[in-house]
């Protein structure tokens, strides 16, 4: 058997790439993620590939009680986990209208829905995170590996307080778990990208004038993609990476120090 390789957020954009990239190594690949339909999807086309059989697994990774069906299941079908790439994320300011709190006071009211975004994204990205690994940890193989994704919003802000400050919470729990599991030859990084162009994550809000605003923050004279992210998670799963630990790698083509 080849290296069993969990992705979550695999059913799209990074995660997708991800998974593919593991998927050409002959990796027993597992993607999670909420959406059946997007797994499924995603599968099809890693499989098409001709990479091999892909297993989706549909959960709501801030749910204990599914992060435990995710470890269950994997189980049952490998026995093992080999790499855990944690992916699945998201910003709640994007995805959805806050809601409209029946209160008599606007102070409150504003209040309530800083409470609410606060609250999403650091579900959305830490406990996605954080539960899934913790599931795991047990079946994870001596010489394993972790990589947690995270974001250059960590570093300079997202604009709203909630997402990069969720995303930033993901690096000292990365220290924590490089110390923790060290001594069995497990590596935990970090991957903070920068603006990824074909992901979910920014919707139909992109115009062209904000993504050339985007490029020009670099240093390589483009934006970053999802192969782009895929091939650094790889290097940091690979044998030769095994002495890289404990650090959060930035790839955002220089963009986080701007010009």
């Amino acid at each position: 058997m080849g290296r069993v390789v969990v992705v979550s957020g695999g059913g799209t954009g990074i995660g997708q790439a991800v998974a593919a990239r593991f998927a050409r190594d002959a990796a027993e690949v597992v993607i999670v993620g909420r959406r059946a339909d997007a797994l499924a999807r995603a599968a099809a086309g890693i499989e098409a590939q001709g990479a091999g059989s892909v297993l989706t697994i549909a959960a709501d990774l801030t749910d204990a009680d599914q992060a435990l069906r995710v470890r269950d299941e994997i189980v049952e079908r490998h026995g093992k986990v080999d790499v855990v790439v944690a992916n699945a994320g998201g910003n709640v300011t994007r995805k959805q209208a806050p809601t409209d709190f029946d209160v008599d006071r606007p102070e409150l009211d504003r209040l309530l829905k800083v409470r609410e975004h606060w609250q999403g994204n650091f579900e959305l990205n830490v406990l996605t995170a954080v539960l899934l690994v913790e599931a795991l940890a047990d079946v994870l193989t001596d010489n394993g590996r972790i990589v947690l994704l995270s974001s250059i919003a960590a570093y300079r802000g997202s604009g709203n307080g909630s997402y990069g400050a969720s995303k930033a919470a993901l690096h000292p729990y990365a220290f924590d778990l490089s110390s923790a599991l060290g001594e069995r030859g497990v590596t935990v990084n970090v991957v903070a990208p920068g603006y990824i162009e074909e992901t979910e994550f920014f919707g139909d809000t992109i115009t062209e004038e904000w993504r050339e605003n985007q490029r020009k923050q670099g240093h390589t004279g483009r934006v970053g993609t999802s192969t782009d992210i895929a091939e650094t998670v790889h290097w940091l799963a690979s044998p030769g990476a095994g002495h890289v630990t404990a650090q959060i790698v930035q790839v955002n083509g220089g963009a986080a120090l701007g010009r």
